[in-house]
């Protein structure tokens, strides 16, 4: 059997063979990115990236954050805010979601950034949603954050999908 079926055959192990991976096999891309995390062609200059699984404390990913965030990097933000919910930083594992939707949140403002509205949109709103249930941990606004996201949100749907600057709308977190 094998062969080049999609089946693990002779043509997926080549491809995979030209996949950058980490040491532990998972597939990194290496290439160059922009300020907003658009991969660049190999070779090309591109813009320093968050390292990966980066364990903080809440308010050293808060502070992170909004420094990326008033930087108009929010691609970079939420790699941070990736971090923490993926090791869920923070004492109890309900946090997960908080950090699931500032990810989304950063995420959301990235796309609006590149002039992808409709999906910045529905990633703002979707953040919005996920924090909703906190009540301001680690003095985060999450009142004022979703009622940010939704602002932002309605004017994406309203705009002529003309990229906005992220560094103009970034978010206070606290």
């Amino acid at each position: 059997m094998g062969g080049t079926d999609g089946m693990g055959g002779r043509a997926d192990r080549d491809r995979d063979a030209d996949r950058d991976r980490d040491a532990e096999g998972r597939a990194r891309s290496a290439r160059p990115r922009d300020g907003l995390g658009r991969p660049l062609p190999y070779g090309a200059a591109g813009v320093a990236r968050q390292p990966e699984g980066v364990e903080r404390t809440p308010d050293e990913t808060v502070r992170e954050a909004q420094r990326l965030l008033a930087a108009g990097a929010p691609f970079h933000a939420h790699e941070v805010f990736e971090d923490a919910w993926k090791s869920c930083a923070g004492p109890r594992p309900e946090e997960r979601e908080l950090w699931r939707g500032l990810a989304q949140l950063a995420v959301g403002l990235t796309h609006a950034a590149r002039g992808n509205a409709a999906g910045g949109s529905r990633l703002l709103l979707r953040g919005a949603d996920r924090i909703a249930p906190f009540r301001s941990p680690y003095g985060i606004d999450v009142p004022g954050l979703a009622a940010w996201a939704r602002a932002l949100a309605a004017r994406l749907d309203d705009g002529d999908g003309a990229p906005v600057d992220p560094a103009a709308q970034a978010p206070r977190l606290t």
